[in-house]
């Protein structure tokens, strides 16, 4: 269905949710100002591209896009082939990359190929995802410790040997305020949900660097001014050469574009008991990365930490993120010319912490101990993406994911699960069982998984809360659409289950079928969970969280 989300919540809108979206967007375009600054810079071109980025990127994915709450933005994902293309055809080619790119996510969404990108085998995902954040945490280590050297080499081998070259230069105030933002960020989480934590050491290290005139390089003293208005539109040089070649980077931008959003959108989707249109949201991408280019911004696509806080903040529909460019444009507007004040060290710090949540290593660790074929496709996509580029993980990813998709489809006998699967209808409007539809507690968190082949979005989610800091007293995970579930689905719930249990939050299952019920029965996991905290449906479900919460008060 290719009808923009926007169009479907504004009928029944009301002053109370504009009140809530309104909060969300405020905080998410505060909390979204040092993220798109910094990954402009790792990206290797200048900071104001990237809240140009989020600016563009953000109106239209939230006007267009068919998810209620999606925030899109540059993210951590691009700066590896972004950094790539800038160093080879410079910034016109990555404008002229990202706009094909954009074109070809179009034609993805009005062909009806939304529908296929969630197969895209768990382990491809988290192979490139890993090779990607161990590549943006090496491209940070001259900025964080102050290394005094030129350029650093794109190839990750070579880029640690002149590292090490270089360490002697290191300044020591530059690792101290490094080192302070990166505990900051850590600590920040377990004292408030509300604002992440990047935002508070980015304030905090620069307000000391221009107070005691820290030696540590700034974005005025690399970068010089950052703007103060917004561009007008422009289109870069075209040239049928240039297309060719740029042919395979566009490419690998739309496919990793592409699968970022629409994973964003599936956490997003569990969140708030939704269900996105997954080809209208790459419609909606593809128009923001050709109109992010027109305007000097990066390739965008939808961002899961900034999404995950515009929820837990209370937006429940578009307007939040519409909003959110709208704050992040006065920003700039505004407040631009402080921004030369932060500190390279405080931003290399940010993104070390990006690197470290990107890194999935708990996933990483987990699909190491799933079937060789599985660890076979993670190691490889890893190694092609750290070793050799991203444009290649991306493509073998994709033939791997194609051939375990057909793999895994010759197990399952029940053809309403794929037909369920590929669906891109919207039933949640009409769903008298949807969440959405129902009270849900202040300290209950009702988690839905939608699919089996897809499950490896909960762990995602799951990643996201942790993130936030804020801790439920019942966690309530709904399974009345997963019909199917393989050994990767019962060991992310097996681990999310231990999680809960190490945190003392109760554990209930909501409307699970009967071959994820004997699966998880024949691995021991049910008698763990208790009987008890079985429910046929998410009343009985919400019924026993009321139970719970009222024999702990």
């Amino acid at each position: 269905m290719l009808k923009p989300k926007l169009l479907t919540t504004l009928q029944d809108y009301s002053l109370r949710q504009f009140s809530q979206d309104a909060i969300a967007g405020l905080i998410v375009g505060v909390v979204a100002l040092p993220l798109a600054i910094a990954f402009a810079i790792a990206s290797g071109v200048s900071p104001e591209r990237g809240l140009f980025t989020a600016i563009v990127a953000g109106f239209i994915v939230s006007a267009l896009g068919g998810s209620r709450v999606q925030i899109g933005g540059p993210t951590g994902a691009f700066t590896v082939i972004v950094y790539g293309i800038v160093q080879q055809y410079g910034v016109e080619g990555l404008m002229l990359a990202t706009l094909m790119a954009g074109v070809l996510l179009v034609v993805m969404g009005v062909a009806g190929i939304g529908s296929a990108i969630k197969f895209v085998a768990y382990p491809v995902i988290v192979g490139f995802t890993s090779g990607i954040a161990l590549i943006i945490f090496a491209a940070q280590i001259k900025d964080f410790l102050g290394l005094q050297m030129g350029e650093v080499p794109a190839h990750f081998v070579e880029k640690w040997g002149v590292l090490a070259e270089h360490l002697s230069t290191a300044n020591p105030w530059a690792i101290a305020i490094g080192v302070s933002c990166v505990l900051i960020m850590f600590v920040w989480k377990h004292i408030s949900s509300r604002l992440q934590g990047s935002l508070i050491a980015l304030v905090l290290a620069t307000v000391v660097v221009h107070i005691f005139q820290l030696p540590v390089e700034t974005i005025g003293s690399r970068f010089g001014e950052i703007p103060h208005v917004f561009p007008k539109p422009s289109l870069p040089p075209i040239s049928l050469d240039l297309l060719r070649e740029l042919s395979p980077a566009a490419l690998t931008i739309a496919l990793l574009a592409a699968i970022e959003a629409l994973l964003s959108a599936v956490v997003a989707d569990g969140m708030i008991g939704g269900q996105h249109r997954s080809n209208m949201e790459l419609v909606a991408q593809g128009v923001a990365n050709i109109f992010s280019p027109l305007f000097g911004g990066i390739p965008a696509t939808g961002a899961i930490a900034r999404t995950a806080t515009n929820i837990k903040n209370g937006a429940r529909t578009p307007v939040a993120g519409i909003i959110h460019a709208i704050v992040l444009l006065l920003i700039m507007l505004f407040l631009g010319r402080w921004a030369v004040l932060i500190p390279m060290p405080c931003l290399a710090a940010i993104l070390v912490v990006v690197a470290y949540n990107m890194s999935e290593w708990h996933s990483f660790w987990m699909v190491l101990r799933c079937p060789l074929s599985d660890v076979i496709v993670l190691l490889a996509t890893f190694a092609l993406t750290v070793l050799v580029d991203l444009s290649a993980a991306i493509q073998v990813g994709m033939v791997l994911s194609v051939l375990m998709f057909m793999r895994r489809m010759s197990l399952v006998t029940n053809v309403s699960v794929l037909r369920r699967e590929m669906s891109d209808s919207d039933d949640s409007e009409e769903d008298p069982q949807a969440i959405a539809t129902r009270q849900i507690p202040a300290d209950v968190e009702v988690y839905e998984i939608n699919g089996a082949f897809f499950f490896g979005a909960s762990y995602k989610f799951m990643e996201a809360m942790r993130d936030l800091g804020r801790k439920p007293k019942v966690r309530i995970i709904r399974m009345r659409n997963v019909l199917a579930i393989d050994a990767t689905g019962i060991h992310v719930l097996q681990t999310e289950f231990n999680n809960s249990l190490r945190q003392g939050i109760p554990f209930i299952l909501a409307g699970i079928h009967a071959q994820p019920l004997a699966a998880l029965d024949r691995v021991g996991l049910l008698d763990k969970i208790g009987r008890e905290n079985l429910c046929v449906d998410i009343d009985a479900a919400l019924g026993r969280a009321h139970q719970i919460l009222a024999s702990s008060a």
